[in-house]
């Protein structure tokens, strides 16, 4: 076709329809139609959830369910009322108003004579009876003897329950983990070692943990199902333990008692992070909620876990194991910092932004302190990140809550504000950490006991005392202690 003849051509076939071309169109505008509507409806959920944020009660209130717990002449434990204070025989759990009864005399001097066997972090300081009372609570809680409808029961051997009341009366291998840990660090362990021997003997034979168990060891109390962290807390744990046990003969017997939970736990973590990336299945964590998405509060104990384990293998003269743990670990870490540091360590991968926090995002959370010292060596990134989590999980009355984005009701969190205590502690920032623990010792019940939480108006609430923050409050005392900060 010639040069003059090509012009008509084009034009003609511009003012022709073209089927191909019109139905590209009908497509097209259908994609911007979907687009349009998708944004509005973003618009209008974004819109409601920042009104539901915005109108949240910052100021709910929980009752206390009760002050403390005491040991009854017979030794079973029970509750001591709530907002009606308990005045104990020194240096027990024991009621002074059963001071005359031979039996519960005998149980005050037990505790008494238990507590001079260890050693108490913060003694001659202000942390003192804070940490006195918070071993007592840890004693009283850790193989008890309850009743109930059926009688007189006690729980298995080392079951270090979470609470007295009822909801709370089960073992979770994270709150045991760190319930032996502080039993270690005080002088006490054997009491350790049996601690983690009942998490030992309610693993499964694949390595595996559930939520939480029932203290007589004979299954667990409901559907919760699997809980990932459990692995990563006893193996950390576990490590902890032994380190504080300076025999080499107590050392080796202790490692023979804890071996198949390590090799079971190590194994088990290995054939879940089989596949590059090396990131485990997503698992409930702290939170205690289903997860559908990985999140922080799951892989950070793991990575610690792994690599406290590399420790202990090294140390066991067990080379070939060690090797398989440092690898893991490593690879492990690796992942963590490529997945989760570009949006600053939130809870979730990529949940991160000016809105996240409005749109009911969870921004960062206490899973950031779990990237810490004394669980791990910091990632790049890291503290800065738990440093921010700080006023983003901040509370009225002073602590923090289980994350940025937990629900806005005033509430602190004792756990986790514990947690923080002891990271910071840990990491150098003594003075932190004394805050933190000035306050909780400030915010207990009227009996000494460290509650869950802690209201708005600065109320203690929910069930008194907590395990968890008992062990994190011995422990941070001690991290302050060994760096000369008291």
């Amino acid at each position: 076709m010639t040069r003059t003849a090509v012009a008509p051509a084009r034009e003609a076939a511009r003012a022709m329809p073209d089927p191909g071309r019109a139905g590209a169109a009908r497509p097209r505008r259908r994609r911007w139609t979907g687009w349009a509507v998708a944004a509005v409806v973003y618009a209008v959920v974004a819109t409601w959830s920042v009104h539901l944020k915005a109108t949240e009660s910052t100021e709910a209130f929980i009752d206390l369910y009760l002050d403390g717990v005491h040991l009854q002449a017979d030794g079973a434990v029970a509750d001591v009322q709530a907002r009606r204070p308990a005045t104990y025989l020194p240096g027990s759990r024991v009621l002074a108003a059963d001071a005359d009864d031979p039996a519960a005399q005998a149980l005050a001097r037990e505790q008494r004579d238990w507590l001079a066997a260890g050693t108490l972090p913060g003694a001659g300081t202000r942390y003192e009876g804070l940490v006195e009372s918070a071993l007592l609570d840890i004693r009283t809680l850790t193989g008890a003897a309850f009743e109930d409808e059926r009688g007189t029961l006690r729980s298995a051997p080392g079951a270090a329950v979470a609470g007295w009341t009822d909801r709370w009366r089960y073992v979770w291998p994270r709150d045991a983990s760190f319930v032996a840990a502080a039993l270690a660090r005080t002088g006490h362990p054997e009491d350790a070692v049996a601690v983690l021997g009942f998490v030992r003997d309610v693993q499964t034979d694949d390595g595996g943990f559930q939520a939480r168990y029932l203290a007589d060891a004979s299954g667990v109390p409901d559907s919760r199902g699997v809980q990932l962290d459990g692995n990563g807390w006893v193996l950390w744990s576990a490590a902890t333990v032994l380190d504080t046990i300076e025999d080499p003969v107590a050392r080796r017997a202790a490692l023979t008692e804890l071996r198949p939970l390590v090799d079971r736990s190590v194994d088990h973590l290995l054939v879940l992070t089989d596949t590059a990336p090396h990131l485990p299945p997503p698992s409930s964590d702290y939170w205690e909620v289903r997860e559908d998405d990985l999140t922080l509060g799951t892989v950070a104990p793991l990575l610690a876990g792994l690599e406290h384990a590399a420790t202990l293998y090294d140390d066991a003269g067990e080379p070939r194991r060690a090797a398989a743990a440092a690898e893991r670990a490593a690879q492990l870490r690796t992942a963590v910092e490529e997945t989760f540091r570009p949006d600053g360590y939130t809870r979730y991968a990529g949940d991160a932004g000016p809105m996240t926090t409005l749109l009911g995002g969870n921004g960062r959370d206490a899973a950031t302190a779990m990237l810490l010292p004394p669980f791990t060596t910091p990632l790049p990134g890291a503290e800065e990140a738990w440093l921010a989590s700080v006023d983003e999980m901040a509370r009225p009355a002073g602590g923090v809550a289980p994350g940025a984005g937990w629900k806005r009701d005033g509430i602190s969190w004792t756990p986790e504000t514990t947690l923080y205590a002891l990271v910071a502690a840990s990491s150098g920032h003594h003075e932190l950490a004394a805050a933190w623990l000035d306050w909780v010792s400030a915010h207990r019940t009227g009996s000494g006991a460290i509650p869950e939480k802690v209201l708005a108006n600065g109320a203690p609430a929910a069930v008194a005392p907590l395990s968890w923050s008992s062990a994190n409050v011995v422990l941070a005392v001690a991290a302050l202690e060994d760096a000369g900060a008291l």
